[in-house]
């Protein structure tokens, strides 16, 4: 039996909810961050917060739009149901839908730009441009290699320390490592994806670094994320003025374990339970990280 899907579930769907948790986490501990060392400010938070959810809705629309009009997404990918290749909808509708996140991420950033200065202009406009540049343009970031640059960048990086100067007008090493942490697990969400997709987008010309580097490459990628993850909370217990709540991190060892195992024993659709895990436990690790940045 058919179900009809609504307008509002299939932009619900091309939204990709899932990995929405990408753009919270950043987000997240950049704030933790600033309350550890006594700064903070709610609205600050919630603003940043709305902004980097709407660059990624419309990073993920827009990769919804290139890679259909490029032929990469088809009826009988492994992943989930994407809208334009079902017929959910129009290449009209969705580049409007473009235009309105990423409009609606610019103007809502400039309270971002009165609090933080230049620097935040500057990182908000090369955030649009980047989404844009992942799938679309002359020379699309995930098409040649770059896409978990881009997202150990944005998504771990930028969104992190961004965040972190805004409540605080500074930088710092803490912070760096702290990014550096967030950035590897979830860029790990990619990894899994690109992973599961190796064969189709080999096809499709899409030349991933999973493309281009193999399916081991791929999966000691994975690990050495996790090892650079893990190792954050030790080296601000050791070398910074943290506590042992630092480590509350280290809960998510098994299911970091799981999620390993599966990626070296299943394949295909399959690993779209895995990509699910891997998001979640950037989400847990991001969580139980800030508590300890607090405490």
């Amino acid at each position: 039996m058919n179900i009809e899907i609504t307008k509002f579930n299939s932009w619900l769907l091309a939204s990709r909810p899932k990995t929405l948790l990408a753009s919270i986490v950043p987000v997240m501990v950049g704030t933790a961050l600033a309350i550890n060392v006594g700064k903070f400010n709610l609205f600050v938070t919630l603003v940043a917060l709305v902004c980097s959810l709407l660059i990624q809705v419309g990073t993920n629309f827009t990769n919804d739009l290139y890679d259909y009009l490029k032929g990469t997404d088809t009826t009988s990918r492994k992943g989930p149901l994407r809208a334009l290749s079902n017929g959910l909808i129009t290449v009209k509708e969705m580049k409007i839908g473009i235009v309105i996140t990423f409009t609606s991420a610019f103007f809502l950033g400039l309270y971002l730009v009165y609090v933080g200065g230049i620097i935040i202009l500057i990182i908000g406009i090369l955030s649009i441009i980047a989404g844009l540049a992942y799938t679309a343009g002359p020379y699309p970031l995930a098409y040649k290699g770059l896409g978990d640059i881009f997202v150990f960048m944005f998504f771990g990086l930028i969104g992190t320390l961004g965040t972190y100067y805004l409540h605080t007008s500074e930088l710092s090493i803490p912070a760096f490592l702290s990014s550096v942490s967030v950035g590897a697990l979830t860029t790990n969400i990619l990894v899994v994806n690109n992973y599961r997709d190796i064969e189709e987008d080999r096809q499709a010309g899409k030349n991933t670094l999973a493309v281009k580097l193999g399916k081991t490459f791929t999966q000691y990628q994975f690990i050495f994320l996790i090892l650079v993850s893990f190792l954050t909370p030790l080296v601000l217990f050791l070398f910074f003025d943290f506590k042992i709540w630092i480590f509350l991190p280290y809960l998510t060892l098994p299911v970091a374990y799981n999620i390993t195992n599966m990626l070296f024993t299943l394949d295909g659709i399959q690993l779209n339970k895995t990509l699910e895990l891997t998001a979640k436990l950037s989400a847990l690790y991001g969580i139980l990280f800030s508590a300890g940045l607090i405490l």
